[in-house]
């Protein structure tokens, strides 16, 4: 009987530090998947921001204004327009045929 006691202890503490660890090892990873959708949130929160402030540049009207300013810009009009003629160009009259 001693035996027996002395078996089933033994069995009795190995499954106990066994309980311990997987209960130690779910805490730890339920703490990692915590941090990784908090993660998960601030990184979408940054990728939300960012695609708002990507569409508030790319306004027509905000091109439009740093060509006219930085690049000096302006509208093509029939008074600054210049037509180059290609002398090897075959005319389009001929090219139809």
């Amino acid at each position: 009987m001693n035996r027996t006691n002395l078996i089933l202890l033994v069995a009795l503490i190995a499954s106990s530090l066994v309980l311990v660890k997987t209960a130690h090892d779910a805490r730890r990873l339920y703490t990692e998947l915590d941090r990784a959708q908090r993660e998960e949130r601030k990184l979408a929160d940054d990728l939300q921001r960012l695609d708002g402030e990507r569409q508030a540049q790319a306004t027509h009207l905000r091109v439009e204004k740093i060509a006219r300013e930085r690049l000096r810009m302006r509208n093509a009009t029939a008074t600054v327009t210049q037509y180059v003629e290609d002398p090897g160009a075959v005319p389009a009259a001929e090219s139809a045929r």
